[in-house]
């Protein structure tokens, strides 16, 4: 598995379940194997595949990328998204972009890790083969994965099928949201060149978000991808995530599996 995968698996399947660990978008309910630990991932076919590259090294935890991605989008083509007691003791709502903080590793070598989380435009999504609607979809032209609100009937098959807890339900309009990498912008004429990017890369105080094209080997999300060693969420779960994540400059890899399991007694 990867160093991501052993840092941050059992977080996210927590999130993903509301607290309790499932199994119910596991590779084997796909009609997939997971892939052994190692194995070299699917080689990305010749398309456009845009995507985020996440710098973890430079994230500071400020959240400047979900405010700035929510009220895009809120006011966007994809909103309004629900803000529900919002200045309330327990404020909640829809957003396609959060930043989850934990601290790793074993005292006293232990570091402070912004993570954040949003649908990672996988190459394999099994979110989209479940939507009984076709209202989950791919774009072949870039690779993006949206939802048709239009189509969406709130069953939340694609939830159940995303390990990463990345689509939300917007509980005022009752259908599926998630990030999709700002394509109004993107694809927005009446914006300078250098604007038409996700909302959340324009808004980072520390460039911690990059965003390209991770199929161009030219590009600058495929250059960090290479030089910083750019890693996938949970690669195991044979999604091929198309957003990678820069580690931590320093950060020791995990130990041994037999090493961990030892580790603690029964």
């Amino acid at each position: 598995m990867s160093f991501l995968t052993d840092l941050f698996k059992p977080a996210f399947a927590r999130a993903a379940t509301g607290g309790a660990v499932s199994a119910k978008a596991s590779p084997a309910a796909r009609g997939a194997q997971p892939r052994a630990a190692g194995a070299a991932p699917a080689a990305p076919g010749s398309t456009k595949q845009l995507a985020l590259v996440i710098d973890l090294d430079v994230c500071v935890g400020c959240h400047a990328c979900v405010t700035n991605c929510k009220q895009w989008n809120t006011s966007g083509e994809a909103g309004p998204l629900a803000d529900l007691n919002p200045y309330g003791a327990g404020p909640t709502g829809t957003f396609f972009n959060r930043v989850q903080t934990y601290e790793v590793g074993a005292f006293p070598d232990t570091q402070t890790v912004h993570f954040p989380k949003s649908c990672l435009h996988c190459e394999d999504p099994p979110c989209v083969p479940v939507c009984p609607t076709g209202a989950s979809y791919k774009r072949a032209a870039d690779g993006i994965v949206l939802v048709d609100a239009d189509k969406c009937i709130g069953c939340g098959y694609c939830a159940w099928a995303c390990p990463y807890g990345a689509r939300e339900m917007d509980p005022s309009a009752k259908v599926m949201t998630k990030c999709t990498l700002c394509v109004d912008r993107l694809e927005n004429e009446q914006l300078p060149q250098a604007e038409r990017k996700p909302a959340c890369v324009l808004a980072c105080p520390t460039n911690a978000r990059l965003f390209g094209d991770v199929h161009d080997p030219a590009s600058e999300v495929s250059r960090a991808i290479a030089e910083r060693g750019g890693q996938a969420l949970m690669p195991e779960w044979q999604t091929r995530p198309a957003n990678r994540y820069l580690p931590r400059r320093g950060m020791a890899p995990p130990p041994a599996q037999d090493a961990r399991d030892g580790a603690g007694g029964a």
